[in-house]
């Protein structure tokens, strides 16, 4: 083939006719080695409003396996257009540490291959290679092995095949990333390795993926499992860790079967203050091979923890710990006792690739939680008690002194939200202690009387000491199960609650953790597409989302000496929810009630914003129309920029998109400055100061022009109708062929039909295209 015809092929005839064939002359088997067109992101999720769409998904051309799981190399591919080395930036931003890791960056145009060397085993770091002489799948192992120090006694075990379910389902690309390194670092002799991965990135799954390789290949025999809620001991082995089969166990008592092979276990079920608790001892020291630690961060690393006594007894084994929210502080270490992560996957991260859900924060504050409140002299609570004279301020609210009306007026502001979204949105309360948390279910039943006709189960207590609300838990979590709708909490559903559905968390509670703020947040940032659950939202009473300023909140190891380890009743680490804090005024401590319940002092909202989750990771705190002008002109910095770019476009729906994968809301900004602005005129009104008109006066302007009269009357009349759907629903409404589907196009017949009125598809687009610019044509 000569040069100008193969400058003639699509950048897919230079795959299949040059690119694949010599891949495969190279050694690599086309059927387990090499992988095209891999999608190896969701695109991360951008709301609209109440609505949703994708960003853009990561993909490569091809991604090259030494074996299932193992890649070695990323191999962009162009059209003969280009030069052998066009696609080389785009492979490179796909091999670094943060997205595949693999070693190889390799571009091609058909020519020849272009190969940039992380590993430094070749002479050179970028060289090129002709056609016939690709690196086979041995010589880039090797160099990897190399690379990454795997010995001769590691290579079976970094090599041992992951588990297969046979329905398709298999680690996402950062999974493959925590459990090779951690698989790696085993095999090459480390004894204690820490990995961290934000809530609901599957770290069960990933501890399920490394104990099968490492107990498969014969490194590990005998492997125990902690986690510290019987909820996550439970989950995890009837669902994740379910192909172990007859060689699990759970650890119940001192009857333990022995001769299982992977075992189970409450940190709580097998130590305690007694040394007749300390059911770890019936094993021997040496019994274990591997310890897996979920939740690491809950206390198992204190050097004079409980639980840290398991993990020094069985100090020869080593000690994986996995957690979401790495814990630093004087006494408590977990970097100190593992060593750094192996691996860290964050939230940021997760929301970025769309795997996580991004989230909006209503903020609300009180009168009194700003300013305080103070009793009068020889004011009596309700129950007659005489109220201590100090100022209370938001710090002592439910906790020392309760103020009924607050309680209600949460109550009021949580139900008007989901009413005004979906009243059966799955959401959850976090409160102070359980006595806070009966309250709010009282009032939320209260402000709800119809929904909780139609189920006693629309507002639930979760807490640990009520039985009756904890069997509600499974129904919560279960997105088919309608009821229970709201639950009220305190700890014990901050963590190993798999809550997918759960689209508001309301935040009634003072978190000063930055670890169980992570956890808290974490209930929310779960996707569950099939119910329409790509987003969410907090609602804070507590200035609890003040957090999210702190540069510590996706960042390292973090210091945090405030949350303590769980408790009784699963885990429960407020001493309240352990079911010792009935809200009883007559229990009294040091001769004080416990709390004093104030009935009839008023409360009332001084402030309310919105604030959403950016493209950045942070909170835009600004106003959007701050916010919108700054990311606007970073782009167009003059008006007239904005208006070019804007008129040649061919489809305006791709201007809108680039806006809002930078974090501008056009459906929130509408609501603020006017729902029948276009997203142009928006625009042109926020960052260049542009009187703004509305859809219906564009639209009402073309039809003065009278410009349909060059068109044939069926042809008009189409387009009438176009103009028509653009008034009523903007710009973005008119661009797709599938509007010519629904009403009142539909009416004109088929899609088929309708393009030729125009005579054809090119002479249709030609049309929207002109009718597109006489709408904008007063701007420009």
């Amino acid at each position: 083939m000569d040069s100008i015809q193969k400058r003639a092929l699509s950048e897919r005839d230079i795959c299949t006719k040059f690119i694949t064939p010599a891949i495969e002359n190279g050694g690599w088997d086309l059927l387990t080695q090499v992988r095209e067109e891999v999608t190896f992101t969701d695109g991360r999720v951008i709301v609209r409003g109440r609505t949703t769409s994708r960003g853009p998904k990561k993909r490569a051309d091809y991604v090259l396996y030494y074996k299932p799981g193992i890649a070695l190399a990323i191999v962009e591919a162009k059209d003969n257009t280009h030069s052998v080395g066009d696609g080389m930036q785009q492979a490179l931003a796909y091999t670094h540490a943060d997205c595949l890791d693999v070693p190889f960056a390799i571009s091609s145009n058909g020519d020849g291959f272009l190969i940039h060397d992380r590993t430094g085993t070749f002479p050179k770091t970028e060289f090129e290679l002709p056609l016939n002489e690709f690196p086979s799948p041995e010589d880039l192992w090797n160099r990897y092995r190399k690379w990454r120090g795997i010995t001769d006694i590691a290579e079976p075990v970094v090599t041992q095949d992951y588990y297969e379910d046979g329905l398709g389902k298999a680690p996402r690309y950062y999974q493959l990333k925590a459990i090779n390194r951690t698989i790696e670092a085993i095999a090459n002799g480390k004894d204690r390795v820490l990995l961290v991965m934000a809530t609901g990135t599957g770290k069960t799954y990933t501890a399920f993926q490394i104990i099968w390789r490492l107990w498969k290949s014969g490194a590990k025999k005998r492997i125990l499992f902690l986690a510290d809620r019987n909820i996550l001991i439970d989950q995890t082995k009837t669902n994740d860790f379910k192909p172990f089969g007859s060689a699990m166990t759970k650890i119940r008592n001192r009857e333990a079967d022995k001769s299982s092979e992977i075992f189970l276990s409450l940190y709580q079920a097998i130590t305690g203050p007694d040394e007749a608790d300390k059911v770890y001892k019936e094993f021997s020291p040496d019994f274990f091979d591997l310890i897996v630690i979920d939740e690491c961060h809950r206390g198992s690393a204190k050097d004079d923890s409980a639980w840290r006594e398991i993990l020094d007894y069985f100090s020869s084994a080593t000690h994986v710990g996995m957690t979401a929210t790495p814990k630093e502080t004087e006494y408590v270490s977990n970097s100190h006792y593992f060593g750094k992560p192996v691996y860290t996957y964050s939230l940021r991260q997760g929301i970025d690739d769309g795997f996580l859900a991004p989230y909006k924060v209503v903020r609300i504050d009180f009168d009194k939680d700003l300013q305080g409140w103070r009793p009068t002299k020889g004011q009596l609570d309700k129950h007659g008690i005489e109220i201590e004279d100090r100022i209370y301020n938001q710090s002592d609210f439910d906790k020392q002194l309760v103020l009924e009306h607050r309680t209600q007026l949460v109550a009021e502001k949580v139900t008007e939200f989901l009413h005004s979204t979906n009243p059966y949105d799955k959401t959850i309360v976090f409160c102070e202690d359980i006595d806070h948390a009966e309250r709010m279910r009282q009032a939320l039943i209260n402000c709800n009387p119809e929904l909780a006709k139609e189920d006693d189960r629309y507002v639930v207590r979760i807490t640990g000491d009520n039985e009756e609300g904890k069997a509600q838990l499974d129904f919560f979590i279960d997105p088919e199960s309608r009821y229970p709708v709201i639950a009220t909490t305190s700890k014990l559903m901050t963590t190993g609650v798999d809550a997918k559905t759960c689209k508001l968390v309301v935040l009634d509670q003072r978190i000063q953790s930055m670890t169980e703020f992570k956890q808290i947040i974490g209930r929310g940032t779960r996707i569950d597409e099939d119910y329409g659950k790509l987003f969410f939202t907090i609602m804070d009473f507590k200035k609890a989302t003040e957090l999210f300023a702190d540069p510590e909140f996706d960042g390292d190891p973090i210091p945090d000496d405030s949350f303590q380890p769980g408790g009784e009743n699963g885990g429960e680490s407020d001493p309240g929810d352990g079911g010792d804090d009935s809200g009883d005024p007559s229990g009294e401590e040091g001769g004080k009630p416990k709390k004093y319940y104030v009935h009839n002092a008023p409360v009332m909202v001084v402030a309310e914003r919105v604030q959403y989750y950016g493209p950045d990771g942070k909170l835009i705190t600004e106003s959007l129309k701050d916010y919108t002008k700054k990311k606007v002109l970073s782009r167009f910095a003059s008006l007239d920029e904005f208006l070019q770019t804007w008129t040649e476009a061919n489809k305006k729906a791709v201007v809108v998109a680039e806006f809002e994968e930078q974090g501008v809301l056009f459906e929130a900004l509408a609501d603020e400055i006017g729902t029948d602005l276009d997203p142009f005129d928006l625009l042109c009104h926020v960052v260049y100061d542009q009187p703004p008109k509305t859809r219906r006066e564009r639209a009402d302007d073309v039809k003065k022009r009278d410009y349909f009269t060059k068109y044939g009357d069926q042809a008009r009349a189409v387009l009438e109708a176009l103009l028509e759907k653009y008034a009523n629903q903007g710009i973005l409404s008119i661009e797709s062929m599938d509007v010519l589907k629904v009403d009142p196009l539909d009416a004109f017949g088929t899609p088929v039909e309708i393009i030729k009125f125009f005579g054809g598809k090119n002479a249709y687009l030609a049309a929207i295209k002109d009718l597109e610019a006489q709408l904008y044509a007063s701007a420009t």
